[in-house]
């Protein structure tokens, strides 16, 4: 599989199973530099699963997968990581021992080529909230915060792309607003981004091109504006 300058992302036939539980069934996605991914479907379609085959997380897998022009088809995360790869996970996953400075520091690196486009003083007034509560242990925030944390984590290495899984789930709706401003910064600033939220319409709105599945399978792709306009796609997200 070859990807040419402007492909960042691109994965081919890919399985995915655990255990015995067969959750992908050759799902094809492929990324240009710069752009934002809608990833759509109902709860247990596999777009968690898809997205951990993506980083690495899920060993039991077939399929080709390349990024930056390397194949990473057998890759563990911390090699997919380095490559330029940021992952914001359903759950946030901070580290609730280490201050709000701490957290966002220790994930502090260059980006591919040199690139270090989001400082810690960037991170700080994109997340103001997060200014207030330097010296607060991760255990200490709120959801919402918590949520604002992980984001700015993932900033601080300077990734070319970013995975957001679920990243306004269980929030306020201030909250809410706040984190899809961010989104919206992020993808203005050049970095390609992977979205999957259950608001469809707020994806959409935000993506260049959407992808749509159904039990492990892509049964609806396209444009954002062409998916967000299509008479199947009601009864694919169950709405």
């Amino acid at each position: 599989m070859q990807a040419t300058s402007e492909v960042i992302l691109e994965a081919r036939g890919l399985h995915a199973w655990y255990g015995s539980s067969h959750v992908l069934h050759g799902v094809d996605l492929c990324m240009a530099r710069g752009q934002t991914l809608g990833l759509l479907g109902r709860n247990g379609m596999g777009k968690s699963t898809l997205i951990r085959t993506l980083l690495g997380h899920v060993r039991q897998r077939e399929g080709q997968i390349a990024m930056f022009g390397q194949d990473v088809s057998h890759a563990w995360p911390h090699q997919v990581a380095r490559l330029g790869v940021a992952y914001v996970p359903e759950g946030r996953g901070v580290f609730p021992n280490l201050s709000v400075r701490e957290n966002l520091l220790m994930a502090a690196r260059l980006g591919r080529d040199g690139r270090r486009d989001w400082s810690f003083e960037r991170v700080l007034d994109t997340f103001p909230r997060l200014q207030e509560r330097l010296a607060h242990l991760g255990a200490q925030l709120s959801g919402g915060e918590q949520q604002m944390l992980s984001i700015g984590r993932a900033l601080m290495t300077h990734p070319e792309l970013i995975i957001l899984d679920e990243a306004t789930e269980g929030l306020a709706p201030m909250i809410v607003d706040d984190i899809w401003r961010v989104i919206g910064e992020i993808r203005a600033s050049g970095i390609a981004t992977l979205i999957v939220d259950r608001n469809y319409r707020k994806v959409l709105a935000r993506s260049d091109r959407a992808l749509v599945l159904q039990k492990g399978q892509v049964v609806l792709e396209g444009t954002a504006d062409a998916v967000a306009a299509s008479p199947l796609l009601g009864s694919y997200l169950g709405v």
